[in-house]
């Protein structure tokens, strides 16, 4: 073993050199390097820990998974973390975990409404259809992108039982109203955090606030895995049934290669199965295979660690970014923090004015003609996406900002990865572009420092 420890050693050593050679730092170079809008961000540190993963050969959920599940719920602030492999998983749970019966009479049943925003992504959309549960869609701010508090508390009915949210491009949403209204008629409130990891409202981490939240590990979020994503809640009860659910809906909580730890194996009765019968094979939810490997665990407890960091670099790409755009104002509606919140910013979002003398996709088109990239805010209205043209469902009137949004909106990337020379070149590029109002030879990017 002191042979096998030391070639260990040697091998990460070695990772470490690798990762010196092979990822070394490129010189941004205007006209010939893409302005990507997000990207992973990392170090020789999660190459040494996903070679360190790889020689134990534990493939599912090992060491590294619970460290990661366990300094992200001290990171964030609540009891329990569990991984997932993707925040889509980590939303299906989430819905999924308010139908169980261990919740009794305050479990979600079929037919019960579920208050949400159509100016988004499927994901968080998709758990609630799946579950026969019926979306109901307010309309959302402009410039904060996040929903109208006024719609939702409109949006209650009778059957009214969740409020399901994200906080938009890293923007929280109103915390302090939908918390109000979530007391005054009793919901369960899911907080798809899945693009604001690290974001703060009042000083406290979002995803604290819910009954549950969300997060992704995808590479354009906050921190990666690769795949991956996290549910995290202080509830004991919903704590155990997304344990459950995403272990095929055992009923045993004993871990990969774990026996008896909950100490009634071959001792107990469940259901109409004999007495005695194995555990480790008693299934008390529906449940799914979502877990995450170590592996990508392994990169995740290094990437938790930058996280302060990364969510520091956005913050000052943010700012860059409106600083930089301050004097074209004339044709584009800049984006405003949520009162009381401190973004960690996923992305810069603009919206042209509808009185500006070009459309969005001449000028997103113009960019990346000029190796540029840019992103609509996300499905735009789902409602008229071909996959949700006929579900059953409720809105609070025409759901015009989203329907704006949808025609109107982009967004530029703010991840760490971004240097200042690559947001002085974007504004360059565009103060170029035909049918500004506003014409400038030259556009700062900002002076806030790294």
């Amino acid at each position: 073993m002191n042979e096998a420890s030391e070639t260990r050693k040697e091998i990460l050593r070695l990772v470490s050199k690798y990762y010196n050679e092979a990822f070394a730092a490129k010189e941004f170079k205007p006209t010939i390097t893409p302005v990507r809008y997000a990207g992973r961000v990392f170090d020789n540190r999660e190459l040494i820990n996903v070679v360190d993963a790889g020689l134990d050969f534990w493939l599912t959920e090992g060491r590294f998974t619970q460290e990661f599940q366990c300094e992200l719920a001290k990171k964030i602030g609540v009891k329990y973390a569990s991984l997932v492999n993707s925040g889509s998983s980590a939303n299906l749970l989430a819905i999924t975990a308010l139908t169980s019966h261990l919740l009794g009479e305050r479990r979600l049943v079929p037919g019960d409404e579920v208050i949400t925003v159509a100016a988004g992504f499927p994901t968080t959309l998709n758990p609630i259809i799946q579950s026969g549960l019926t979306p109901v869609f307010v309309d959302v701010d402009i410039p904060t992108y996040n929903a109208d508090i006024r719609e939702v508390e409109a949006a209650i009915s009778k059957k009214t039982r969740a409020i399901f949210l994200a906080h938009t491009l890293g923007n929280p949403f109103d915390i302090n109203g939908i918390m109000k209204i979530v007391d005054k008629y009793d919901l369960y409130l899911i907080e798809d955090n899945c693009d604001s990891l690290g974001s703060l409202y009042k000083k406290k981490q979002t995803g604290t606030f819910g009954h549950l939240s969300t997060c992704s590990f995808y590479p354009a979020h906050h921190i990666t895995t690769g795949e991956g994503g996290a549910i995290l809640t202080s509830d004991d009860t919903l704590a155990k049934i997304i344990e459950s659910l995403k272990n095929w809906g055992r009923d045993c909580n004993c871990g990969p290669g774990q026996n008896n730890k909950c100490g009634k194996r071959f001792s107990s009765q469940f259901g109409a199965l004999p007495y005695g019968y194995d555990h480790k094979y008693v299934y008390s939810h529906i449940g799914y295979n979502l877990k995450m490997t170590d592996i990508q665990a392994a990169v995740g407890v290094e990437q938790l660690r930058k996280l302060d960091d990364f969510c520091r670099a956005r913050r000052n790409n943010f700012s860059r970014w409106k600083t930089a755009f301050r004097p074209f104002e004339n044709d584009f509606i800049l984006p405003d923090a949520t009162d009381n919140s401190n973004p960690a910013w996923f992305a810069f979002p603009v919206t042209i004015r509808d009185d500006a003398n070009f459309t969005r996709t001449e000028l997103t088109d113009y960019l990346n003609r000029n190796m540029v990239e840019t992103r609509n805010l996300f499905g735009g209205n789902l409602l008229r996406q071909p996959a949700y043209q006929n579900i059953p469902h409720r809105k609070i009137g025409d759901l015009i900002n989203t329907d704006y949004i949808m025609n109107n909106t982009f967004f530029l990337g703010t991840y760490p990865g971004m240097c200042q020379k690559q947001i002085k070149y974007t504004m360059e590029v565009i103060a170029e572009f035909p049918g500004l109002k506003q014409k400038l030879s030259y556009c700062p990017a900002g002076k806030t420092a790294d």
